[in-house]
């Protein structure tokens, strides 16, 4: 991204074209955040970003963080050093009242083999002792201080995102398709974990195998009907797949995952690749394949033979979560130089299960144009008010964005530390946005150096 758009962002919001009525309308069922204008007097957003004296994250005026870990520090538990990488994170309550109770922060930890800093390996927790992923767990207060931090999950390789379940439990994936000797490894990788954030020795480290054995980003599951959604993130060709887990126990509670199902991979009839779309607010039936071999025992699953009519591939299939009616998820970039059908900086897509329907609801890019900002979107959520939390992870200087129901970006947070070598700034990638049960908490990880942050402010 060029400086001048850069500069154009940081200064306040900008406006850029999308179909965003649809993306916020309704709410969540249940009592969930409905859409409302953000801004004050007006104006979207939360106003220009500051610069922050410490060097770690500049806020908008009223707004103040406090860093709740960093890598290298050691664990309260005593089991070791904190590990880098942090990626995607839930956070769950623990108290009750609506003025706010003790929060459990579910993190994860992207890990691969040459990782310095790794995810201690605890008995019970622990799947491949020669991997260094995992997920470790915070929890604090209710006046958010950090009252203990530990291992929840460990022996696992590039946790990367996942996704929360209804019954509060984190479900970790593996970015990952590695075997076992590959890198090292002693058992196969490319799972999805079940981490009970309370307790986690209840569920231990037992792959989700009937979930797929593929390079896993990110899940959601539909509240209602527990049909688990998942990213498949590949970035060279062929790309992922958007894919749908039947469990044979839906919403069955803790563990019951590992019942099994079916895994179904989306197909638009006529569209071989979701780059194509190029214009918000267009909609197409979708059809589901049943997946030849969800566990890839000789062919990887975006590989195998789904039939004559073939499947429908997405370069860099990443966030994914549900919101109001249906599921959103991303493709954070699609390059024709590396096999996509078209360029894109980044699109939003909602699929409603009802209807059976899929639906393009935000573009971001060309990266020529200044009043599009904002690039490669990665992990997303809804914020308290019913808009969009996007966590950048592009090219120089890193934010997460806010993208108002009226269609507009702001600048919510921008990665300050510069982990570059001298001449040469950089800045790591936001992972893991998400916020409290109570709405006054915005969690997020600066992947490098590895920091987990809670920002307060006045949130609309």
């Amino acid at each position: 991204m060029s400086v001048t758009r850069r500069g154009l962002l940081a200064a306040g919001a900008v406006s850029f074209t999308g179909a965003l009525g649809a993306l916020f309308a309704g709410g969540a069922p249940g009592g969930g955040p409905t859409a409302v204008a953000a801004g004050r007097a007006g104006s979207p957003g939360y106003g220009p970003l500051l610069p922050d004296p410490d060097g770690l994250l500049d806020l908008p005026a009223g707004f103040s963080y406090r860093v709740l870990s960093r890598a290298g520090q050691p664990l309260r538990s005593g089991e070791g050093p904190t590990p880098a990488n942090c990626d995607g994170m839930a956070a769950f309550g623990a108290g009750t009242g609506t003025g706010g109770g003790s929060v459990r922060l579910v993190r994860n930890h992207e890990n691969r083999a040459t990782a310095a800093l790794r995810v201690p390996a605890v008995g019970g927790l622990t799947y491949d002792p020669a991997a260094l992923g995992g997920c470790t767990v915070l929890e604090l207060d209710p006046a958010g201080g950090v009252t203990a931090e530990r291992v929840a999950l460990a022996g696992t390789a590039v946790n990367c995102a996942g996704g929360r379940t209804p019954w509060n439990t984190w479900l970790s994936c593996e970015e990952t398709e590695d075997r076992a000797r590959d890198s090292g490894y002693s058992r196969d990788h490319g799972y999805v974990f079940e981490v009970d954030p309370v307790d986690p020795h209840r569920l231990g480290a037992v792959p989700l195998t009937a979930l797929g054995r593929f390079a896993h980003e990110a899940v959601a599951v539909d509240p209602h009907r527990g049909v688990v959604y998942e990213t498949e993130d590949a970035f060279v060709e062929p790309f992922g797949l958007f894919h749908r887990f039947l469990p044979a126990r839906p919403l069955g509670g803790p563990g019951s995952l590992r019942a099994g199902g079916v895994l179904e991979a989306l197909r638009v009839p006529g569209l071989d690749d979701l780059s194509r779309v190029d214009r918000t607010g267009a909609e197409f039936p979708v059809e589901w394949v049943p997946v030849p071999d969800p566990s890839a025992r000789v062919t990887p699953v975006r590989l195998q033979d789904f039939g004559p009519r073939g499947i429908t591939h997405a370069q860099k299939l990443e966030g994914c979560y549900w919101g109001g009616t249906g599921v959103y998820f991303v493709s954070s970039y699609a390059r024709s130089r590396e096999g996509s059908a078209a360029d894109h900086q980044g699109q939003v897509w909602f699929y409603d299960p009802l209807r059976q329907r899929l639906r393009l609801d935000v573009l971001f890019g060309p990266s020529s144009g200044v009043h599009l900002p904002g690039d490669s979107p990665d992990n997303i959520c809804l914020a308290p008010d019913g808009g969009l939390m996007v966590c950048e992870d592009g090219g120089g200087e890193q934010y997460v964005l806010g993208v108002t129901p009226g269609g507009t970006v702001h600048p919510v947070a921008r990665n300050a530390d510069d982990v570059g070598p001298p001449g040469d700034p950089q800045w790591g990638e936001f992972a893991g946005v998400t916020f409290s049960p109570d709405g006054r908490t915005m969690f997020v990880n600066a992947y490098t150096p590895g920091t987990t942050f809670a920002v307060t402010g006045p949130w609309h």
